[in-house]
């Protein structure tokens, strides 16, 4: 199982979420994307919750702005690992009800969240938890990992030249 759906509200959560799907894609990872609303397709949901590990996938990464529900009913649904990004949407109060509602589940239903429009860090988490069965994975986000690295090293180098001369 190395596939990862990427789930939205609606196409407004795209321009976030689709970070989230570069990054998938970077680490050659199969992605698969759909629009499922908590509360204008609540069938879709439960039929994709229930249904979503016996499709292959092995993590769910849902966006969802305003009451953020979807990715909290995934993870009622779901036995998979489900990663919350919290959207901040037009009818947003800042993104705060978006971030609480994704991140205060009660106990036995957890959802990791990310930050607010942090979709592309849900997609490295994605590729870290399937990195702990995939060594070829685990090694391409290990090198991901350098390169942030050596950006921040060079950054830094730069910065000393500029101001410490």
């Amino acid at each position: 199982m190395n596939k990862v759906a990427v789930v939205m509200g609606s196409t407004s959560d795209l321009p976030v979420m689709q970070e989230a799907i570069d990054i998938l894609k970077s680490f050659n990872i199969e992605t698969v994307v759909d629009i499922v609303s908590a509360h204008r397709t609540p069938d879709k949901l439960a039929e994709f919750g229930k249904s979503a590990h016996l499709r292959g996938f092995a993590v769910i990464i849902a966006g969802a702005g305003g009451a953020a529900h979807l990715p909290g009913m995934l993870a009622a649904y779901s036995p998979l690992p489900v990663i919350g990004v919290p959207v901040k949407s037009s009818n947003s109060i800042d993104g705060w009800d978006s971030v609480l509602s994704i991140l205060q589940m009660p106990g036995g239903v957890p959802v990791a969240t990310v930050a607010l429009n942090g979709a592309k860090n849900a997609g490295i988490l994605a590729a870290q938890i399937l990195g702990c069965q995939q060594k070829d994975l685990l090694e391409k986000v290990q090198e991901y990992k350098d390169n942030l690295k050596e950006k921040v090293t060079q950054g830094g180098k730069e910065v000393q030249d500029r101001f410490n001369t």
